[in-house]
């Protein structure tokens, strides 16, 4: 699949997706529609469509946001310094994309690696594990696991 940011894709965004991805803003914790979201899939980004995360990788942090514990394809998340607000943090960004997804903090569970990638909602589309095949994202079926 070739992923990559088009003005189509952009168009099609909400505001909120639009201010999230494309502006690096946050969505209020606890208001995302896949944050308490159970079923088995993969989280692509909304914007370019490169897959993410898997269903068996999120976890419940506590923390309002959906929570993972590594991406599905390393290579699709980019890592960058966050100096905003007052803090130094690490942003995750889509690579193809380059949507700003969210943070990646080392407090995560510790025998899943430590590391907790705490995205926004806005920023990805969920791809129920019935549909994957059809939608170009067979190859990732079997990294995903009933949660």
């Amino acid at each position: 699949m070739n992923y990559a940011k088009t003005k189509e894709a952009l168009d099609k965004l909400t505001p909120e997706q639009f201010r999230v991805t494309q502006q690096s803003g946050t969505e209020r914790a606890g208001t995302g529609e896949l944050t308490g979201n159970k079923k088995p899939g993969i989280y692509v980004d909304i914007v370019s469509g490169e897959p993410l995360f898997a269903s068996g990788d999120k976890y419940e942090s506590g923390c309002g946001w959906p929570s993972f514990t590594k991406p599905i394809v390393t290579e699709h998340v980019t890592e960058h310094r966050d100096e905003g607000f007052g803090m130094v943090r690490v942003e995750v960004r889509s690579k193809h994309g380059d949507s700003h997804l969210g943070h990646v903090f080392n407090d995560g569970p510790r025998d899943k690696g430590g590391l907790r990638y705490c995205i926004n909602s806005a920023s990805l589309r969920f791809i129920h594990r019935d549909e994957m095949d059809a939608e170009g994202y067979g190859q990732f079926i079997e990294q995903v696991e009933d949660v």
